[in-house]
């Protein structure tokens, strides 16, 4: 086949459509694999930056960039009609959910109207957005399929779902096994090639289809274990058992058991999203996923506990919640990245503000929050600082926390995630 020779002796242009945590390490990879790249994105001051060099992923640092862009295979851009000159086409655009809770597709049927419009004879195009199973060959083949155009014969299409854990140091997009499903075989063959030059293993399954409910159920396992250890710290609270011992505890057997732990919430483009994805979708075929959607309300539910926790954390130190200080201590959706989306931190600040409480952050990776109704700055955190606070609250571990100082100097501390663990208990310190 042309285009898969092709592929195989970096013959190729491949394009990466949208540079966000998914798609700006890809683009590096293929740069990495012999190929010529383009980087698409929709915003002038990202592409601007990344035409400079700078980074605005804490994965992918200035120095592995500058390496990309002085191969002279990296270029980036804004114009799209750069559409017409590549060969492949990896699409890394959002799937949020809408107002309603629905799969939100308009970023994908963008990028597929735009690759439509400049689009040529022989191309792969491979959509790596999380959406629901059907999604490809229900929403995206017929758009090309118009105008006499076949799959597997003018053009290639498949599916192949991301899997970035932003902040993870041992696994990144190299060393992850990558599904990939094809509309037809031609079509898998194609985009196997592709990726088999940028990551170390291919998992090639039958279908887009198969390949979109891979993602969806890596993402609602993990969603639905999250809930059963939250609704599980929730019962250690009333029965006076620490669930953090419980867990290190429960871990040390060798089989048959994966630990999980509690925290204020979900949050993230993937977890909070996708099990909604699929719980839609089974609903429109007449199936109710109970398991998903008790998960879901579990999990949605953190955020007012951690509220309550702090509250009676409060009132036994003698201070009310009406008129507190309070301080959250990182509020990234987890520790050592720089994204606020879906976190329950900002839900945990509403929370908090709606019983009078009067809150501030501090947080390094996110120096101010604008996502009304909540606009501030970060504050720092020092053993004078922390003399302002009646409370503080940790809602991401970073490894910049300066616990020793929180520790020693809080008047008092809500630990959600555990932080204080080799520091000891004191008269101050409740944890989830």
């Amino acid at each position: 086949m042309q285009l898969v020779e092709k592929i195989r002796q970096k013959r190729i242009c491949a394009c990466v459509m949208g540079l966000g945590y998914v798609g700006l390490p890809l683009a590096l990879e293929f740069v990495r694999a012999g190929y010529r790249v383009v980087g698409l994105d929709s915003d002038p001051r990202r592409i601007h930056d990344l035409q400079e060099a700078k980074s605005h992923i804490l994965d992918v640092s200035a120095e592995r960039l500058a390496e990309g862009l002085e191969t002279g295979r990296l270029e980036f851009t804004c114009d799209q009609r750069v559409l017409a000159e590549v060969d492949t086409v990896s699409i890394c655009v959002p799937t949020p959910l809408g107002k309603t809770g629905d799969p939100d597709l308009s970023f994908v049927q963008s990028a597929f109207e735009s690759i439509r419009r400049h689009r040529r004879r022989g191309q792969l195009y491979v959509l790596q957005s999380t959406t629901y199973p059907g999604a490809t060959e229900e929403i995206v083949l017929p758009v090309f399929s118009g105008d006499g155009w076949k799959v597997g014969e003018d053009f290639y299409l498949a599916f192949s779902p991301e899997r970035v854990d932003p902040g993870n140091e041992r696994y990144a997009t190299r060393n992850i096994p990558k599904v990939v499903g094809g509309v037809t075989p031609k079509c898998a063959d194609c985009a196997c090639a592709l990726y088999e030059g940028a990551v170390a293993q291919i998992v090639r399954v039958a279908s887009p289809r198969v390949a979109e409910m891979v993602k969806l159920l890596e993402n609602t396992f993990r969603s639905v274990n999250i809930a059963l250890v939250n609704e599980v710290a929730k019962m250690c609270h009333l029965l006076e058992v620490d669930v953090w011992e419980v867990i290190e505890a429960a871990k040390t057997k060798p089989f048959g058991f994966m630990p999980f732990y509690p925290g204020p919430g979900l949050g993230g483009h993937c977890i909070p999203v996708d099990p909604v994805y699929l719980s839609w979708k089974a609903r429109q075929a007449g199936f109710e996923a109970r398991f998903i959607e008790l998960a879901d309300e579990v999990n949605n539910s953190m955020p007012r506990f951690v509220v309550e926790l702090t509250s009676k954390a409060l009132h036994k130190t003698g201070k009310a919640i009406d008129g507190a200080r309070i301080l959250l201590a990182g509020v990234t959706y987890k520790a050592d990245v720089s994204d606020i989306r879906e976190s329950p931190a900002l839900d945990v600040w509403v929370g908090l503000e709606r019983l009078g409480a009067v809150v501030s952050y501090s947080d390094p990776y996110v120096p101010e929050i604008d996502a009304p109704p909540i606009k501030a700055h970060s504050r720092p955190v020092s053993a004078e600082s922390l003399r302002e606070y009646d409370c503080v609250v940790v809602l991401a571990n970073h490894k910049s926390l300066d616990r020793e100082c929180i520790h020693a100097h809080a008047n008092c501390i809500v630990d959600t995630r555990n932080a204080f663990a080799d520091l000891g208990q004191n008269g101050r310190l409740f944890k989830l």
